[in-house]
């Protein structure tokens, strides 16, 4: 079982950037993707981005030209740009793997607390 820890949340103004890191305590370069969700008080956890070994990523329509993932095989790490922050983004975020094209996100992160002042 991969141990996953997000690193990088905080508490920044409307407007303001972070970034996100997610440490893996193996290779990913083998897992088919690599994705950060979030999860506000009250809702379901969402995604927010993901991108596969190949280097293909999506994003949920809410981040898109605000967020940018990338990962780096060689550290392990994976990570997620935020710019533009609003506050709605305001959730926690985690990290999470698919290690196969068949299997679904099954490896999570403790997540890293992200808010976004008014």
């Amino acid at each position: 079982q991969v141990q996953l820890v997000e690193s990088g949340g905080g508490l920044v103004q409307t407007g303001g950037s972070l970034r996100l890191s997610c440490a893996a305590s193996e290779n990913i370069g083998s897992y088919f993707a690599m994705g950060w969700y979030r999860q506000a008080p009250g809702k379901q956890r969402e995604m927010v981005a993901t991108i596969t070994k190949g280097g293909s990523s999506t994003y949920a329509d809410s981040v898109k030209g605000r967020f940018t993932i990338s990962r780096d095989n060689a550290k392990n790490t994976v990570y997620l740009q935020m710019s533009n922050l609003k506050p709605e983004d305001t959730a926690v975020y985690y990290c999470g793997t698919k290690r196969t094209m068949f299997r679904n996100y099954d490896q999570w992160g403790q997540g890293t607390q992200v808010t976004v002042s008014s």
